[in-house]
């Protein structure tokens, strides 16, 4: 999981290693050296979890899973002037594959996931960053995990897709924290999970690829507009892929990476023109990666790091440059 700071560089925090084992380390990348520098350790050990930079400059990691299958409940928060990592109050259930949004009232909206014997949830909470404290908020229309969640410019959220522990999912439904209350908004064309969703300049959300079984892999894109509270189809992606990144560039194009092909992990990649509507394909990356993170860095390069290789897990980065051309 990477977050950009404040400072520009960007933290990477938790996952797993080679040899199963779930992470507590972070590190931090340099973009003016180019360099990686260990900084101070989480509390918990975990993955699948989420980290979200807050208005005050520090990043909140909530829930995931850690050794043993054990679902955590805990959060904490690293300050980038000291790096240091400090627990905060725990959210009410344990949760891993969950989203996490900050709110335009800078509160944290975390909502669904799975619970290992708990199962999967419907339920929400709003975190407080002024108190540390965690309260429970109304809960969607269908439980899901491995979902996407988009803030809108009006400052709705958007939950799309995932799975439910029975069904791959192609409902949608919109958060009002206004109200607290969640409505059902037209379903997307396709079932989906551990799909993207990216908001375009143009305020439209861009969902890319995903599975619509356990084991197929999707290469179709849709666009949900607010405007209307509908989706369209366009153009298809050139590879079927899920467990991918996408990345809006500074130039508004939206950069795919990586992911699971279903018949074997990607080192593919390409560009979406929102002003066409069309894919185009790049040059490959270095290395195939599934679950890996990619980082919109200040001087407009992204910044690609780890995963899981066919082989392997990787500790691999590498940089896509944005060229004038693209």
């Amino acid at each position: 999981m990477a977050s950009i700071l404040a400072n520009e560089k960007v933290l990477v925090t938790g996952g797993g290693d080679a040899s199963g084992n779930y992470l507590n380390t972070a590190e931090l990348y340099d973009p003016s050296t180019e360099t990686w520098s260990l900084t101070g350790s989480m509390n918990d050990a975990r993955k699948w979890h989420t980290a979200l930079l807050l208005p005050d400059g520090k990043v909140l990691v909530t829930g995931g899973s850690s050794s043993g299958n054990n679902y955590l409940n805990s959060a904490e928060l690293y300050d980038p002037f000291t790096e240091v990592w400090s627990t905060t109050g725990s959210m009410n259930v344990v949760r891993s594959e969950h989203t996490a949004t900050l709110l335009k009232n800078e509160k944290v909206l975390v909502v669904g996931g799975y619970g290992g014997i708990e199962g999967y949830y419907d339920s929400a909470e709003l975190y407080d960053p002024s108190t540390g404290i965690w309260t429970i908020t109304s809960s969607m229309n269908s439980v899901r995990s491995s979902h996407t969640a988009s803030l809108l410019k009006n400052g709705m959220v958007l939950v799309a897709g995932g799975y439910s522990g029975g069904d791959l999912m192609n409902t949608d439904e919109l958060y009002d924290p206004s109200t607290g209350t969640w409505t059902n908004t037209s379903n997307m064309n396709y079932a989906r999970f551990q799909h993207t969703a990216s908001e375009l300049t143009n305020g439209k959300v861009l969902v890319t690829g995903g599975s619509d079984t356990l084991s197929d892999c999707l290469n179709s894109s849709e666009l949900y507009d607010p405007s209307t509270g509908t989706w369209s189809i366009i153009g298809s992606m050139n590879y079927a892929r899920k467990e991918h990144t996408a990345s809006i560039l500074t130039n508004g194009k939206v950069l795919v990476t990586g992911g699971d092909g279903c018949n074997g992990y990607l080192s593919s990649a390409e560009l979406y023109d929102p002003l066409t509507d069309t894919w185009e394909t790049i040059p490959d990356m270095n290395y195939a990666r599934l679950e890996h993170s990619a980082s919109v860095l200040s001087n407009g390069k992204v910044l690609v790091t780890g995963g899981y290789s066919d082989t392997d897990v990787l500790h691999t980065a590498e940089l896509y440059h944005v060229l004038s051309t693209n």
